[in-house]
């Protein structure tokens, strides 16, 4: 019964860890196509419906559209990913991106101010994505 928990924890920690990773890579995507003010929130403590919540704001349509077919492409080619949904993508001031335990809000920064999701979620801890971003890439490197 043991070995059970063990190995049960152990697949946990490993879908966490993926999770987590694609959110980084998300926000990076979303920071490499010009996105403002970029977010990634864990949610673990706070719903099980998802684990991270990636923020970002865009300056226009184009924009938006530009980050979140960066986003697609990174995840998929990178991380073998493909979004299960994607809402707003036709009105453009807020996208929302699917990818099950990862959720991207790509915003207008008009539509980001009114719905304030970093403030509604003022519970969920921010996740220093640079850092997280930088410490994978030595593992990747060391790894080699």
């Amino acid at each position: 019964m043991a070995k059970s928990n063990q190995e049960s924890a152990k697949k946990r920690s490993s879908r966490t860890s993926v999770a987590l990773q694609r959110a980084v890579r998300a926000a990076q995507a979303a920071e490499e196509t010009r996105g403002r003010d970029v977010l990634v929130l864990d949610m673990r403590k706070l719903t099980t419906l998802f684990d991270y919540f990636i923020l970002a704001t865009g300056t226009s349509r184009r924009q938006l559209h530009a980050m979140s077919e960066q986003i697609d492409q990174v995840l998929q080619t990178e991380m073998g990913d493909r979004r299960i949904g994607l809402e707003g993508y036709e009105e453009s001031r807020w996208i929302v991106m699917d990818y099950g335990d990862v959720v991207v809000h790509l915003f207008d920064e008009e539509t980001r101010s009114y719905y304030a999701l970093e403030e509604l979620w003022t519970q969920a801890k921010r996740v220093p994505w640079q850092r997280v971003l930088a410490r994978l890439g030595s593992a990747e490197k060391a790894a080699q």
